[in-house]
């Protein structure tokens, strides 16, 4: 997952504004002494409860084998669309356990569905994919998969983004919603995912029919880690939840020359310098303070010699935004800019802008996410689901809304709490998501994604 972390703590707010995050200062604070005091409490009820889902006992009696599930897919990673021994085995799993499955939706999608009588039909979704990033976490079953990309270079390859939690996850309900099927009705859809870190695979299985061919969803969910809420703890946040997340590429022209005799030449790398400079002013002085956006030039590479002015200059850009509208004017704003500061430099044309990647905001239905968390509540504790507010990075489970499914991400902390109470002590940042160094706390982050997400799949599909 695409994750572009605030440096500042969060906090929830009595009312939530669906479309902006919230912003107080003590929500880590208040989340961390929530949690604590209510540990205890939640722990003996979470045995006792009827009719809240699925027992710890349960989720205990199989977390062993899902544990070694876990570390198999964290040492076995395989990059964006080329996702077949992971796709593989999850599908192995879940044939085993009576669901009907289909192989190679979308490229490497799996399907599994488990019809139990009439009822609503209700999707899970993982996620299959791993980084290009070199694992260095001194795990005992670190990844030293390497491979070639599809550039051709050879990369490092690993499970930095959780996607590994999710799966083990996810499969462990699978598991336990096929065991339990006595106490629920209805369609179960588990849906495994390629692609989702170049943010593709959700359209490229929307594109293949995964809601023509298989029975379309009344409600979707989706869960993902997150570094900063104690694990264990389940986030929401209704209304818009993830970023809208655009990659641009643009190439700006000029006049080649040597570099002693600039009057002969038109330098590309001066005006993509004042491009760079000027895109800053789009967030800080066009953009309504109110809604949040960010304008990111990540990569600028022109030349080949000092004492050349070369032809061309490439920049890649990320356009970050919670609204749609918001989204429009960013893109167009950059467009704008870079053309007239060609056009003031006199450059031979226009910069040429290419969309490289696109995904549209995650939208959380909100009446959905109220019906989930209280089920979610009532299998945890209150002290264990939280609301926090909006991120700024990207997620293509985005594109399950917009096909016209009810929809709800939610996240679960995947840190040990004290470690993060010393860092918003320290004000040092923990390693997190998309960083070599991501490695979270497994055993409870698993076991309360299974507990959430059996409870939710259970209440939805009636089996309360």
């Amino acid at each position: 997952m695409d994750h572009v972390r605030k440096s500042r703590t969060w906090a929830s707010a009595t009312t939530p504004d669906t479309r902006h995050p919230t912003t107080p200062a003590n929500w880590l604070i208040a989340t961390l002494l929530f949690a604590t005091l209510l540990f205890a409490a939640t722990a003996s009820a979470q045995t006792s409860r009827a009719g809240d889902g699925i027992g710890a006992a349960q989720v205990d009696a199989i977390y062993p084998d899902i544990e070694k599930l876990y570390i198999d897919l964290h040492q076995n990673p395989e990059l964006s669309l080329h996702e077949q021994r992971t796709a593989a085995t999850l599908a192995a799993r879940v044939k085993a356990l009576g669901y009907e499955v289909t192989t190679g939706v979308g490229g490497t999608g799996v399907v599994a569905i488990l019809k139990n009588g009439p009822g609503p039909v209700v999707m899970l979704r993982t996620e299959l994919d791993a980084l290009p990033i070199e694992e260095k976490t001194g795990l005992p079953f670190a990844s030293t998969v390497k491979t070639k990309s599809d550039a051709g270079d050879v990369v490092s390859v690993s499970h930095m983004c959780g996607h590994d939690l999710h799966m083990a996850a996810w499969s462990g309900t699978a598991e336990l919603m096929a065991k339990n099927r006595a106490h629920w009705h209805g369609t179960l859809m588990l849906v495994g995912q390629p692609a989702e870190e170049i943010v593709a695979g959700a359209t490229a299985m929307l594109r293949d029919g995964l809601f023509t061919r298989f029975p379309k969803p009344d409600y979707a969910l989706g869960i993902h880690d997150e570094p900063g809420l104690p694990a264990g703890v389940i986030g929401f946040h209704p209304g818009y939840f993830r970023a809208n997340s655009t990659g641009l590429d643009m190439t700006v022209y000029g006049k080649g020359g040597h570099g002693a005799y600039p009057q002969s030449a038109i330098d590309p790398v001066v005006i993509a310098a004042r491009i760079v400079l000027g895109l800053q002013t789009i967030v800080s002085r066009e953009n309504d303070p109110n809604d949040p956006a960010v304008v990111t030039v990540g990569s600028i590479h022109g030349g080949s010699a000092s004492n050349i002015i070369p032809d061309q200059v490439k920049l890649q850009i990320t356009v970050r935004s919670l609204d749609p509208a918001v989204q429009k004017r960013l893109i167009a704003a950059i467009e704008r800019q870079a053309k007239f500061e060609a056009l003031a430099a006199n450059a031979p044309k226009e910069p040429l802008v290419e969309t490289k990647s696109n995904t549209d905001a995650v939208y959380n239905d909100p009446a959905l996410t109220q019906r989930m968390v209280a089920a979610a509540r009532a299998a945890l504790g209150a002290g264990q689901v939280v609301e926090m507010p909006a991120q700024m990075g990207g997620e293509d489970f985005s594109q399950f809304g917009l096909a016209g499914v009810h929809a709800v991400l939610l996240h679960v902390g995947a840190v040990d709490a004290a470690k993060l109470e010393a860092s918003h002590k320290s004000g040092v940042p923990l390693p997190g998501v998309h960083s070599p160094l991501w490695a979270p706390e497994r055993e409870p982050t698993i076991k309360a994604a299974m507990r959430a997400e059996t409870a939710i799949l259970m209440d939805l599909l009636q089996g309360r």
